[in-house]
Protein backbone atom coordinates (compact mmCIF):
# COMPACT_ATOMS: atom_id res chain seq x y z
CA UNK A 1 0.00 0.00 0.00
CA UNK A 2 1.58 3.33 -1.07
CA UNK A 3 2.64 5.61 1.71
CA UNK A 4 0.86 8.96 1.83
CA UNK A 5 2.94 11.97 0.82
CA UNK A 6 3.99 14.29 3.63
CA UNK A 7 3.13 17.17 1.30
CA UNK A 8 -0.63 17.42 1.19
CA UNK A 9 -1.90 20.06 -1.22
CA UNK A 10 -4.81 22.40 -0.51
CA UNK A 11 -5.41 25.14 -3.05
CA UNK A 12 -6.87 28.57 -2.55
CA UNK A 13 -9.40 29.88 -5.03
CA UNK A 14 -6.83 32.05 -6.78
CA UNK A 15 -4.30 29.21 -6.99
CA UNK A 16 -6.96 26.87 -8.38
CA UNK A 17 -7.82 29.39 -11.11
CA UNK A 18 -4.19 30.03 -12.07
CA UNK A 19 -3.24 26.36 -12.22
CA UNK A 20 -6.37 25.42 -14.17
CA UNK A 21 -5.63 28.12 -16.72
CA UNK A 22 -2.04 26.92 -17.08
CA UNK A 23 -3.06 23.30 -17.49
CA UNK A 24 -5.55 24.17 -20.25
CA UNK A 25 -3.36 26.69 -22.06
CA UNK A 26 -2.48 25.83 -25.64
CA UNK A 27 0.06 28.65 -25.98
CA UNK A 28 2.01 28.07 -22.82
CA UNK A 29 5.01 25.77 -22.60
CA UNK A 30 4.53 22.05 -22.06
CA UNK A 31 6.51 22.07 -18.82
CA UNK A 32 4.21 24.69 -17.28
CA UNK A 33 1.11 22.69 -18.28
CA UNK A 34 2.59 19.48 -16.84
CA UNK A 35 3.59 21.06 -13.54
CA UNK A 36 0.14 22.62 -13.12
CA UNK A 37 -1.52 19.28 -13.92
CA UNK A 38 0.61 17.50 -11.30
CA UNK A 39 -0.35 19.98 -8.59
CA UNK A 40 -4.05 19.85 -9.54
CA UNK A 41 -3.99 16.05 -9.39
CA UNK A 42 -2.25 16.17 -6.00
CA UNK A 43 -4.86 18.63 -4.73
CA UNK A 44 -7.54 16.19 -5.93
CA UNK A 45 -6.14 13.56 -3.52
CA UNK A 46 -4.13 11.36 -5.90
CA UNK A 47 -0.87 9.90 -4.64
CA UNK A 48 2.39 10.28 -6.57
CA UNK A 49 2.20 6.89 -8.25
CA UNK A 50 -1.33 7.56 -9.52
CA UNK A 51 -0.32 11.00 -10.78
CA UNK A 52 2.63 9.44 -12.63
CA UNK A 53 0.39 6.85 -14.31
CA UNK A 54 -2.24 9.40 -15.29
CA UNK A 55 0.15 11.98 -16.75
CA UNK A 56 2.73 9.58 -18.19
CA UNK A 57 5.67 10.74 -16.08
CA UNK A 58 7.87 9.02 -13.53
CA UNK A 59 7.01 9.00 -9.87
CA UNK A 60 10.01 11.16 -8.98
CA UNK A 61 8.70 13.92 -11.27
CA UNK A 62 5.32 13.91 -9.55
CA UNK A 63 7.00 13.87 -6.14
CA UNK A 64 9.34 16.74 -7.06
CA UNK A 65 6.67 19.19 -8.20
CA UNK A 66 4.32 18.31 -5.35
CA UNK A 67 7.09 19.15 -2.90
CA UNK A 68 8.17 22.29 -4.79
CA UNK A 69 4.60 23.64 -4.76
CA UNK A 70 4.09 22.81 -1.09
CA UNK A 71 7.25 24.73 -0.20
CA UNK A 72 6.99 27.70 -2.55
CA UNK A 73 3.39 27.68 -3.81
CA UNK A 74 3.08 29.10 -7.36
CA UNK A 75 6.59 30.57 -7.30
CA UNK A 76 7.95 27.09 -6.59
CA UNK A 77 6.83 25.87 -10.02
CA UNK A 78 9.36 28.11 -11.78
CA UNK A 79 12.77 26.82 -12.83
CA UNK A 80 15.39 27.10 -10.13
CA UNK A 81 18.41 29.32 -10.82
CA UNK A 82 21.20 27.47 -12.59
CA UNK A 83 24.86 28.28 -12.75
CA UNK A 84 25.17 27.17 -16.35
CA UNK A 85 28.25 25.94 -18.12
CA UNK A 86 31.40 27.88 -17.22
CA UNK A 87 32.55 30.24 -19.99
CA UNK A 88 35.00 28.79 -22.48
CA UNK A 89 36.27 32.13 -23.79
CA UNK A 90 37.38 35.21 -21.92
CA UNK A 91 36.62 38.87 -22.52
CA UNK A 92 40.16 39.18 -23.93
CA UNK A 93 39.35 36.54 -26.55
CA UNK A 94 36.27 38.45 -27.62
CA UNK A 95 38.27 41.68 -27.78
CA UNK A 96 40.78 39.96 -30.10
CA UNK A 97 37.95 38.98 -32.45
CA UNK A 98 36.47 42.48 -32.50
CA UNK A 99 39.86 44.10 -33.07
CA UNK A 100 40.63 41.81 -35.99
CA UNK A 101 37.17 42.31 -37.53
CA UNK A 102 37.62 46.10 -37.35
CA UNK A 103 40.85 45.97 -39.37
CA UNK A 104 41.14 45.46 -43.12
CA UNK A 105 42.55 42.01 -44.04
CA UNK A 106 45.33 43.65 -46.09
CA UNK A 107 46.61 45.36 -42.92
CA UNK A 108 47.36 41.89 -41.54
CA UNK A 109 48.90 40.63 -44.76
CA UNK A 110 45.87 38.44 -45.54
CA UNK A 111 45.03 38.29 -49.28
CA UNK A 112 41.32 39.00 -48.83
CA UNK A 113 39.17 42.01 -49.65
CA UNK A 114 36.95 41.56 -46.59
CA UNK A 115 36.49 39.22 -43.66
CA UNK A 116 33.95 36.44 -43.33
CA UNK A 117 33.14 34.42 -40.22
CA UNK A 118 35.17 31.35 -41.30
CA UNK A 119 38.06 33.55 -42.44
CA UNK A 120 38.19 35.24 -39.04
CA UNK A 121 38.07 31.85 -37.32
CA UNK A 122 41.02 30.55 -39.37
CA UNK A 123 43.06 33.71 -38.85
CA UNK A 124 42.46 33.67 -35.08
CA UNK A 125 43.43 30.01 -34.93
CA UNK A 126 46.71 30.67 -36.74
CA UNK A 127 47.53 33.96 -35.02
CA UNK A 128 46.29 33.51 -31.44
CA UNK A 129 45.74 29.74 -31.23
CA UNK A 130 42.13 30.61 -30.45
CA UNK A 131 39.80 27.79 -31.49
CA UNK A 132 36.51 29.63 -31.88
CA UNK A 133 33.78 28.72 -34.35
CA UNK A 134 32.48 31.01 -37.08
CA UNK A 135 28.99 31.02 -35.51
CA UNK A 136 30.42 32.18 -32.18
CA UNK A 137 32.35 34.93 -33.95
CA UNK A 138 29.19 36.13 -35.71
CA UNK A 139 27.33 36.14 -32.39
CA UNK A 140 30.06 38.21 -30.72
CA UNK A 141 30.18 40.68 -33.58
CA UNK A 142 26.39 41.00 -33.59
CA UNK A 143 26.55 42.50 -30.08
CA UNK A 144 28.37 45.50 -31.57
CA UNK A 145 26.44 45.45 -34.87
CA UNK A 146 29.65 44.57 -36.71
CA UNK A 147 29.38 42.95 -40.16
CA UNK A 148 32.84 42.98 -41.76
CA UNK A 149 31.61 40.80 -44.63
CA UNK A 150 29.45 43.71 -45.85
CA UNK A 151 30.63 46.92 -47.48
CA UNK A 152 29.26 50.24 -48.67
CA UNK A 153 30.73 52.62 -51.22
CA UNK A 154 30.61 56.40 -51.32
CA UNK A 155 31.87 59.34 -53.35
CA UNK A 156 33.56 62.16 -51.53
CA UNK A 157 32.47 65.72 -52.26
CA UNK A 158 35.36 67.13 -54.28
CA UNK A 159 33.69 70.20 -55.77
CA UNK A 160 34.39 73.21 -53.51
CA UNK A 161 31.28 74.85 -55.00
CA UNK A 162 29.06 71.83 -54.36
CA UNK A 163 26.67 73.66 -52.02
CA UNK A 164 26.46 76.74 -54.25
CA UNK A 165 25.65 74.62 -57.31
CA UNK A 166 23.25 72.23 -55.62
CA UNK A 167 21.28 74.84 -53.66
CA UNK A 168 19.48 76.35 -56.72
CA UNK A 169 18.33 72.87 -57.76
CA UNK A 170 16.94 72.17 -54.29
CA UNK A 171 15.22 75.55 -54.36
CA UNK A 172 13.58 74.65 -57.68
CA UNK A 173 12.33 71.40 -56.17
CA UNK A 174 10.81 73.52 -53.39
CA UNK A 175 9.20 75.87 -55.95
CA UNK A 176 11.63 78.79 -55.47
CA UNK A 177 13.99 80.61 -57.85
CA UNK A 178 16.19 83.55 -56.86
CA UNK A 179 14.38 83.73 -53.55
CA UNK A 180 10.93 84.11 -55.12
CA UNK A 181 8.20 81.49 -55.62
CA UNK A 182 7.80 80.04 -59.09
CA UNK A 183 4.82 81.19 -61.07
CA UNK A 184 1.95 79.05 -62.25
CA UNK A 185 3.42 79.05 -65.78
CA UNK A 186 6.93 78.01 -64.69
CA UNK A 187 8.04 74.41 -65.06
CA UNK A 188 10.93 72.34 -63.73
CA UNK A 189 12.26 69.37 -65.71
CA UNK A 190 14.90 66.82 -64.78
CA UNK A 191 16.46 65.24 -67.86
CA UNK A 192 18.89 62.36 -68.11
CA UNK A 193 19.91 59.36 -70.24
CA UNK A 194 19.76 55.67 -69.42
CA UNK A 195 22.46 54.15 -71.59
CA UNK A 196 23.05 50.69 -73.04
CA UNK A 197 19.66 49.05 -72.60
CA UNK A 198 20.34 45.67 -74.17
CA UNK A 199 17.93 43.39 -76.00
CA UNK A 200 18.57 39.94 -74.58
CA UNK A 201 16.60 37.25 -76.36
CA UNK A 202 16.47 34.21 -74.12
CA UNK A 203 17.28 30.84 -75.67
CA UNK A 204 14.11 29.36 -74.15
CA UNK A 205 10.76 31.09 -73.47
CA UNK A 206 10.23 32.65 -70.06
CA UNK A 207 7.91 30.55 -67.90
CA UNK A 208 5.18 32.38 -65.94
CA UNK A 209 4.91 31.92 -62.18
CA UNK A 210 2.87 29.01 -60.89
CA UNK A 211 1.91 27.40 -57.62
CA UNK A 212 4.94 27.46 -55.30
CA UNK A 213 7.09 28.51 -58.28
CA UNK A 214 8.57 31.86 -59.23
CA UNK A 215 8.85 33.14 -62.79
CA UNK A 216 11.65 31.30 -64.56
CA UNK A 217 13.97 33.08 -66.97
CA UNK A 218 16.55 31.25 -69.07
CA UNK A 219 20.10 32.32 -68.20
CA UNK A 220 21.55 32.04 -71.73
CA UNK A 221 20.60 34.67 -74.27
CA UNK A 222 21.45 36.11 -77.67
CA UNK A 223 22.37 39.79 -77.88
CA UNK A 224 20.11 41.91 -80.03
CA UNK A 225 21.89 45.25 -79.73
CA UNK A 226 21.47 48.15 -77.31
CA UNK A 227 19.91 51.60 -77.27
CA UNK A 228 19.71 54.65 -75.03
CA UNK A 229 16.59 55.95 -73.32
CA UNK A 230 16.35 59.73 -72.82
CA UNK A 231 13.71 61.01 -70.43
CA UNK A 232 12.46 64.36 -69.14
CA UNK A 233 10.62 64.30 -65.81
CA UNK A 234 8.32 67.20 -64.95
CA UNK A 235 9.03 67.73 -61.26
CA UNK A 236 5.93 69.82 -60.45
CA UNK A 237 3.36 68.01 -62.60
CA UNK A 238 4.62 64.44 -62.23
CA UNK A 239 4.74 63.71 -65.98
CA UNK A 240 7.34 61.91 -68.08
CA UNK A 241 8.33 62.39 -71.73
CA UNK A 242 10.95 60.12 -73.25
CA UNK A 243 12.44 58.80 -76.44
CA UNK A 244 14.80 56.04 -77.53
CA UNK A 245 17.97 56.79 -79.48
CA UNK A 246 20.73 54.65 -80.91
CA UNK A 247 23.24 56.47 -78.72
CA UNK A 248 23.61 59.49 -76.48
CA UNK A 249 25.10 62.79 -77.52
CA UNK A 250 24.38 66.44 -78.21
CA UNK A 251 22.04 65.75 -81.12
CA UNK A 252 19.90 63.10 -79.32
CA UNK A 253 19.55 65.38 -76.31
CA UNK A 254 18.54 68.27 -78.59
CA UNK A 255 15.81 66.05 -80.06
CA UNK A 256 14.51 65.32 -76.54
CA UNK A 257 14.46 69.05 -75.79
CA UNK A 258 12.60 69.69 -79.04
CA UNK A 259 10.09 66.94 -78.25
CA UNK A 260 9.30 68.57 -74.91
CA UNK A 261 9.52 72.25 -75.80
CA UNK A 262 7.24 71.98 -78.86
CA UNK A 263 4.38 70.57 -76.79
CA UNK A 264 2.13 72.30 -74.31
CA UNK A 265 2.34 73.57 -71.65
CA UNK A 266 6.08 74.07 -72.23
CA UNK A 267 5.84 75.78 -75.61
CA UNK A 268 3.94 78.72 -74.11
CA UNK A 269 5.53 78.57 -70.64
CA UNK A 270 7.12 81.63 -69.10
CA UNK A 271 10.16 79.66 -67.96
CA UNK A 272 11.21 76.00 -68.23
CA UNK A 273 14.13 75.03 -66.00
CA UNK A 274 16.07 72.01 -67.28
CA UNK A 275 18.10 70.26 -64.56
CA UNK A 276 20.81 67.93 -65.90
CA UNK A 277 24.00 66.28 -64.74
CA UNK A 278 27.41 66.86 -66.29
CA UNK A 279 27.19 64.19 -68.99
CA UNK A 280 28.86 64.82 -72.32
CA UNK A 281 25.48 65.45 -73.99
CA UNK A 282 24.86 68.61 -71.97
CA UNK A 283 28.08 69.69 -70.30
CA UNK A 284 29.51 73.13 -69.68
CA UNK A 285 28.59 76.66 -70.69
CA UNK A 286 28.21 75.66 -74.35
CA UNK A 287 25.19 73.47 -73.51
CA UNK A 288 23.56 76.36 -71.64
CA UNK A 289 24.06 78.59 -74.67
CA UNK A 290 22.69 75.98 -77.07
CA UNK A 291 19.55 75.53 -74.97
CA UNK A 292 18.97 79.30 -74.70
CA UNK A 293 19.41 79.85 -78.45
CA UNK A 294 17.08 76.99 -79.41
CA UNK A 295 14.44 77.74 -76.78
CA UNK A 296 14.48 81.28 -75.33
CA UNK A 297 12.13 80.37 -72.46
CA UNK A 298 14.32 77.41 -71.37
CA UNK A 299 17.19 77.60 -68.91
CA UNK A 300 19.69 74.77 -68.41
CA UNK A 301 20.99 74.21 -64.86
CA UNK A 302 23.79 71.76 -64.07
CA UNK A 303 24.02 69.65 -60.96
CA UNK A 304 27.40 69.45 -59.22
CA UNK A 305 29.72 66.60 -60.12
CA UNK A 306 28.80 63.27 -58.49
CA UNK A 307 25.32 64.48 -57.57
CA UNK A 308 23.10 62.01 -59.42
CA UNK A 309 21.32 61.42 -56.11
CA UNK A 310 19.90 64.93 -56.49
CA UNK A 311 18.47 64.17 -59.95
CA UNK A 312 14.81 63.16 -59.83
CA UNK A 313 15.10 61.61 -63.29
CA UNK A 314 17.21 58.90 -61.67
CA UNK A 315 14.24 58.00 -59.48
CA UNK A 316 12.11 57.49 -62.57
CA UNK A 317 14.84 55.38 -64.19
CA UNK A 318 14.90 53.13 -61.13
CA UNK A 319 11.15 52.62 -61.53
CA UNK A 320 11.61 51.80 -65.23
CA UNK A 321 14.37 49.31 -64.44
CA UNK A 322 12.32 47.47 -61.82
CA UNK A 323 8.96 47.47 -63.55
CA UNK A 324 9.66 47.43 -67.31
CA UNK A 325 13.18 46.12 -67.96
CA UNK A 326 13.80 43.41 -65.36
CA UNK A 327 13.98 40.59 -66.21
CA UNK A 328 15.42 41.52 -69.59
CA UNK A 329 13.79 39.33 -72.23
CA UNK A 330 13.45 41.24 -75.51
CA UNK A 331 13.65 39.78 -78.99
CA UNK A 332 14.96 43.05 -80.46
CA UNK A 333 15.33 46.78 -80.06
CA UNK A 334 11.88 47.48 -81.49
CA UNK A 335 10.36 45.52 -78.61
CA UNK A 336 12.28 47.67 -76.12
CA UNK A 337 11.03 50.84 -77.81
CA UNK A 338 7.44 49.58 -77.70
CA UNK A 339 7.78 48.55 -74.04
CA UNK A 340 9.18 51.91 -72.94
CA UNK A 341 6.57 53.89 -74.90
CA UNK A 342 3.75 51.81 -73.44
CA UNK A 343 5.23 52.12 -69.96
CA UNK A 344 5.36 55.91 -70.28
CA UNK A 345 1.65 56.01 -71.13
CA UNK A 346 0.81 53.68 -68.26
CA UNK A 347 2.99 55.59 -65.80
CA UNK A 348 1.61 59.00 -66.78
CA UNK A 349 -1.91 57.73 -66.11
CA UNK A 350 -1.12 57.17 -62.41
CA UNK A 351 2.01 59.28 -61.80
CA UNK A 352 2.27 62.08 -59.31
CA UNK A 353 5.22 64.26 -58.24
CA UNK A 354 7.83 62.58 -56.09
CA UNK A 355 7.63 63.44 -52.40
CA UNK A 356 11.00 65.21 -52.33
CA UNK A 357 11.98 66.23 -48.79
CA UNK A 358 15.71 66.99 -49.05
CA UNK A 359 16.07 70.76 -48.73
CA UNK A 360 18.86 73.33 -48.80
CA UNK A 361 19.02 73.13 -44.98
CA UNK A 362 19.43 69.34 -45.14
CA UNK A 363 22.27 69.76 -47.65
CA UNK A 364 24.02 72.24 -45.38
CA UNK A 365 23.73 69.85 -42.45
CA UNK A 366 25.03 66.93 -44.52
CA UNK A 367 28.06 68.83 -45.78
CA UNK A 368 28.80 70.03 -42.25
CA UNK A 369 28.78 66.46 -40.94
CA UNK A 370 31.00 65.28 -43.81
CA UNK A 371 33.45 68.08 -43.11
CA UNK A 372 33.53 67.27 -39.40
CA UNK A 373 34.12 63.59 -40.19
CA UNK A 374 36.98 64.40 -42.58
CA UNK A 375 38.64 66.64 -40.01
CA UNK A 376 38.38 63.96 -37.32
CA UNK A 377 39.88 61.38 -39.68
CA UNK A 378 42.72 63.75 -40.61
CA UNK A 379 43.55 64.39 -36.96
CA UNK A 380 43.50 60.67 -36.21
CA UNK A 381 45.90 59.94 -39.08
CA UNK A 382 48.19 62.77 -38.00
CA UNK A 383 48.30 61.41 -34.44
Amino acid sequence: MPMPSPYQIALSGDEQAVLTARARSVRGSYRDRLRAAIVLAAAAGLDNAAIARELGVCTDTARKWRRRFAEGRLAGLADAPRSGRPPVFTATDRAEVVALACALPAESGVPLSRWSGPDLARELSARCQLAVSASTIRRWLARDALKPWQHRSWISVRDPQFAARAAPVLDLYAGIWDGRPLGANDYVICADEKTSIQARCRCHPTLPPGKARAMRVEHDYDRGGALAYLAAWDVRRGRIAGRCEDTTGIAPFARLAEQVMTTEPYASADRVFWITDNGSSHRGAASIQRMAQAWPNAQLIHLPAHASWLDQAEIYFSVVQRKALTPNNFTGLDQIRDRLAAFEARYNAIARPFDWKFTRADLSDLLHRIDAHDKTKTHALAA
